[in-house]
């Protein structure tokens, strides 16, 4: 028979306790710590949507996978969308019916796979002529039957009475009708961070704020690791791969000018930005189509978080950046494009957020630097060199099927072994088909979690800020389980406040802040910077111009 005694007992429970909490800071994907020398099948730069997806991919096949990201997840473009799963109506109108059959198809699974975050959507495009009634209508007619199983609905031509019935808000003067289709609608940074968390579930190695700052090569010039740089903990790790996936979007040639410093660029960024207004300017919860504006794009006017989000523009750029801003021009088309469209035209004073994000398109070979037309909207795979792969273009809406043909890749390039792809019939972290209209809803299976995480923390129960419904528990959730380590990251992508009213969420920083450090163990110091950086940055989203 053991006998234990009393001082032993404590000690032995103090042991047991230490492993327990240890063993959970180790299973929470934001407290991975990079040896400083590691091995790895696939190691993948960047953890936007491209790079998330294949990080799933490869490590669902039986791959060693390593993702490492500069800033946050979703950080760059994969935030800044127009929050639309769909096929592509414009690339419809261009002929480019292939992209638009395979991103119906996606579109589908989203779906079926995320459904907690990607809902179906009527959108109503209004017609002032007759002529317009038919082309749309039979444009969006073939829309639907290239979605095959996976349509979502059929268009409908709308009468007058019908279209301001559905949209209260839209100019009736020479109102001929509308035609009403059907797409998908989407929290794109929240399915981000969803597709991180079913990546490292599934045993990927996932860390943001980790910047690659150099590629190691062998004697034969072959790419075989990366150098990468913790921004947080200023420490530099070494790991090795067996194929290097570049998906870093817009900064996809900064890294092959680490590999040739003489390399020709390969993407034009072009900018969209979108401001987001108050709902009642179309009181509706369909969203608005325009299918042809002054300067060739389509514009959206989404219901979003309680919210209208407006855009998008398509402004050529030479040069990237992690938080690219609104030009002048930019908004005033959006606000003089909706003005034409709305029957209480939106002001500059009515704008909320306007925020910007930056495409990574392929850079055109016209001559014409100013010219998006040539540039294309589908993806491209390069073997840039022996062991560097990288990916670029496309669109959120067929991340999955552009990350299963990198993975593809990445398996014959290296011969690496592995089993077939996984992720059609994937559900991603949080899929879940109940819902109650509730604001935690968009956490899908989580919300039950979060709501025992409240129960267990009465104390977090209050509200951020008395136009929202957001609570503090949801800043613990995010400390805890989502990998969010800055104040930013919490507002901007976690929470999304930052998109939708900048003004509020510098309001909501300090206590954010607050809740922050207590949950990752900073000091005074740490809480009163993060409250300065972000004001700074949410400064850059308030229109004042």
């Amino acid at each position: 028979m053991l006998i234990i005694n009393d001082f032993e007992f404590d000690y032995l429970y103090l042991r047991i306790v230490s492993f327990y909490f240890l063993f959970i800071q180790v299973k929470r994907p934001h407290d991975y710590i990079l040896p400083a020398s590691s091995e790895w099948d696939i190691i993948i730069i960047g953890g936007g949507a491209t790079g998330l997806g294949t990080a799933l991919d490869a490590v669902t096949r039986g791959l060693k996978t390593l993702l490492v990201e500069q800033s946050d997840f979703a950080k760059g473009t994969s935030s800044r969308s127009t929050k639309l799963v769909h096929g592509g109506v414009r690339y419809l109108a261009q002929g480019d019916i292939g992209l638009v059959r395979r991103a119906l198809k996606e579109r589908g699974l989203l779906q079926l796979n995320a459904n907690h975050l990607v809902n179906k959507e009527a959108f109503i495009i209004p017609c002032y002529d007759w002529f317009s009634v038919i082309k749309y209508l039979t444009g969006l007619t073939l829309y639907d039957w290239l979605a095959g199983k996976f349509s979502f609905g059929k268009s409908k031509l709308l009468s007058k009475k019908e279209v301001l019935s559905l949209m209260p808000g839209i100019k009736s003067k020479g109102l001929k009708g509308g035609v009403r289709y059907y797409d998908g609608k989407f929290d794109d940074a929240r399915l981000a961070i969803n597709i991180a968390q079913t990546a490292v579930e599934q045993g990927a190695k996932l860390c943001n704020y980790t910047k690659v700052i150099g590629l190691i090569k062998n004697n034969s010039d072959e790419v075989t690791g990366v150098r990468i740089l913790d921004t947080l903990s200023e420490k530099i790790a070494e790991a090795q791969g067996k194929v290097i996936i570049n998906a870093t979007g817009v900064f996809v040639d900064d890294i092959l000018q680490m590999n040739n410093p003489l390399s020709k660029k390969i993407v034009r960024p072009s900018q969209g930005v979108h401001i987001v207004i108050d709902q009642a300017f179309l009181n509706t919860n369909s969203a608005l189509m325009i299918p042809k504006t002054s300067d060739g794009r389509v514009l959206f006017a989404v219901p979003w978080h309680n919210h209208l989000l407006v855009g998008t523009t398509d402004t050529p750029l030479d040069a990237h950046d992690l938080e690219p801003r609104a030009l002048k021009q930019e908004v005033d088309f959006i606000l003089n494009t909706a003005g034409a469209y709305f029957e209480r035209s939106p002001l500059k004073k009515d704008i909320l957020s306007v925020f910007s994000g930056l495409r990574p398109l392929a850079a055109p070979t016209n001559g014409d630097k100013d010219s998006t037309k040539e540039i294309s909207r589908d993806h491209k795979l390069i073997v840039s060199a022996k062991g560097l792969i990288t990916i670029t273009g496309g669109k959120w809406t067929t991340y999955r099927n552009m990350a299963e043909e990198t993975v593809d890749l990445a398996i014959s390039h290296a011969q690496l072994k592995a089993e077939n792809c996984r992720t059609q019939d994937l559900k991603i972290h949080g899929c879940s088909a109940f819902k109650a209209d509730h604001y935690l809803d968009i956490y899908g299976s989580d919300r039950k979690e979060i709501e025992k995480l409240a129960n267990e923390l009465p104390e977090y129960n209050q509200k951020l800020h008395p136009a929202f419904l957001d609570t503090e528990i949801q800043i613990v959730w995010a400390a805890r389980y989502e990998m969010a380590k800055t104040v930013e990251d919490v507002l901007s992508r976690r929470l999304r406040i930052l998109f939708v009213d900048a003004k509020a969420a510098k309001t909501m920083a300090p206590r954010v802040a607050a809740i922050l450090a207590s949950e990752l163990n900073k000091d005074q110091t740490w809480e009163h910077e993060q409250v300065i950086d972000f004001n700074q940055l949410a400064d850059g989203y308030i229109y004042t111009s």
